[in-house]
C-alpha cells in the first residue's frame, strides 16, 4: 500500500480519486489547492503525487517547484492538466507522467500500480472503473 497525495481543486476529481485509489489499497490524502498540497506533502511525505495545474492560490507548477526543491528522494509526480502546453512546462518543472482531462480510472490506477510495482488484480481495476461509471465520471471516451 502506498501513500497517494492528491492536490486538485475538483471535488468531483478528488472523490473520484480518493474512493478509486482507496478500492486498490491506497492510503489517499487530498489537498483542494495548491497551498495546502505543499503543506500536506511536507507533511505527509507520500509516495506518489497526483497534481492538478489549474488551481487557485498556488498554480500545479508552483506545487511542483515547491515539491522538488524540498525534497531529498524523488517522488513521483503525475500532473493532471487539460492545457495543451502543460506537458512541456511540467517536464520542465520536474513533472515525471502526465494525464490529459478527462482522464479515465484505469489509467490513472495502471500508472500509479505501474511506477510503484503495486500488482493491480483485474478486480480492483474493474470496481474502480465501475465506480467512476456510477458516479458518472466516464473520462475519455
Amino acid at each position: 500500500m502506498a501513500k497517494v497525495l492528491v492536490v486538485d481543486d475538483d471535488p468531483a476529481i478528488c472523490r473520484l480519486l480518493m474512493d478509486v485509489l482507496e478500492l486498490d489499497g491506497h492510503e489517499v490524502h487530498v489537498a483542494i489547492d495548491g497551498e495546502h498540497g505543499v503543506q500536506a506533502y511536507l507533511a505527509l511525505r507520500p509516495d506518489f503525487v497526483v497534481l492538478d495545474v489549474m488551481m487557485p492560490r498556488l498554480d500545479g507548477y508552483g506545487v511542483l517547484h515547491a515539491i522538488r526543491s524540498q525534497e531529498a528522494t524523488r517522488v513521483p509526480v503525475l500532473l493532471l492538466t487539460a492545457l495543451p502546453d502543460s506537458a512541456a512546462r511540467g517536464r520542465a518543472a520536474g513533472a515525471d507522467y502526465f494525464l490529459s482531462k478527462p482522464f479515465t480510472a484505469d489509467e490513472v490506477l495502471y500508472l500509479i500500480d505501474g511506477v510503484l510495482g503495486h500488482d493491480t488484480g483485474i478486480a480492483e481495476v474493474q470496481a474502480a472503473v465501475d465506480y467512476a461509471r456510477d458516479q458518472g465520471y466516464s473520462g475519455k471516451p
